[in-house]
């Protein structure tokens, strides 16, 4: 197996979905002839066409308005946000119509897109771009909203999104594009968009994130070992529906809980991870649950957000509390 960075593995899932399928289209600010951005869609025009790879106008709306109604008419549309800040000029096609699609019409009427977009900070992008908003997104009847921790996960999570007659928000971390390489199948895989993943056994805290907060996790962990702490470190992978099997799971196994997210503390994804575990295996735990997140204020200007966003200091000070609790 080839290791790969997390944007190449995308390239790839995207490459292989659309040779599976000739209804997949793909579309976005940029993707065609320029690849993307991050140039995640890198090739794909030259190999499939403008009529399944195209660039758009700078409309986001228009973006969303085009998914939907491809996905009626028997696509599989994959439109990319070309950052997820903008995702504002797109809600009511997103949450408001999409989302809605299978529910207003009694299930009669598939809606299988997959809307990709980056997201996250730590690279010093302008305003707008490194907001974390999937908390909007969780909070939406009729989506599933996956965020991958790593190029493994991120090629294989995205073919089942692709796949799914519902619809995704498939959301890239910024950092996790070029800042680390794993292996990575060439032939096609798919992994389940219902079920998260223990990336780390443990005895003594279950660590609890997703995205490039995994990774923090992670590094959290070997710290806490160097102390004799031994940190399970488990990834959400989807953030709605959550998995709660395997959350209570390792909350019951190891009677204490640090949940960890980049997105500002109120109203965040982890707070329902909360009250998953406090409504269901309240007894299990031996501490209270620790919460590491960003600040609730707007998302600051480049020169301060290494002061802004949590980090393995972070976690490794709120798991040593909730430990010696």
């Amino acid at each position: 197996m080839a290791k790969l960075t997390m944007v190449k593995a995308i390239t790839k899932a995207l490459d292989q979905e659309l040779e599976h399928d000739n209804k997949v289209l793909m579309f976005g600010e940029d993707v065609g002839k320029n690849g993307g951005v991050f140039r995640a869609t890198d090739g794909l025009q030259a190999k499939y066409g403008a009529d399944r790879v195209f660039d758009t106008p700078l409309a986001e709306s228009g973006i969303g308005g085009l998914a939907m109604g491809l996905a009626l008419q028997g696509f599989r549309p994959v439109p990319e946000i070309q950052f997820f800040g903008f995702l504002f000029e797109t809600m009511d096609e997103i949450a408001g119509q999409i989302a809605r699609t299978g529910f207003r019409t009694g299930q009669t009427r598939k809606m299988p897109v997959t809307i990709r977009s980056p997201f996250g900070g730590g690279t010093h992008t302008p305003e707008m771009h490194a907001d974390s908003l999937e908390g909007l997104m969780a909070q939406t009847p009729g989506l599933k909203v996956v965020i991958p921790s790593g190029p493994y996960d991120a090629k294989g999570l995205l073919a089942s999104s692709i796949r799914s007659d519902d619809p995704v928000v498939f959301l890239e971390h910024l950092k996790l594009y070029r800042s680390m390489k794993e292996e990575v199948p060439e032939d096609p895989y798919t992994l389940p968009l219902d079920k998260a993943v223990v990336k780390r056994e443990g005895k003594d805290v279950s660590i609890i994130s997703y995205g490039y907060m995994l990774q923090e996790s992670l590094k959290a962990a070997d710290e806490l070992a160097k102390e004799g702490i031994d940190a399970e470190v488990v990834d959400l992978r989807t953030v709605s529906p959550l998995d709660e099997e395997t959350i209570l799971s390792s909350a019951k196994k190891t009677g204490r809980v640090v949940l960890v997210q980049e997105a500002q503390n109120q109203a965040g994804v982890m707070a329902q991870v909360s009250s998953v575990i406090a409504e269901k295996g309240i007894l299990s735990l031996d501490a209270p649950i620790g919460r590491v997140s960003a600040p609730d204020t707007v998302y600051p200007f480049a020169e301060a957000e290494d002061d802004w966003l949590p980090n393995k200091e972070d976690v490794f000070n709120k798991a040593k509390e909730i430990v010696n609790y």
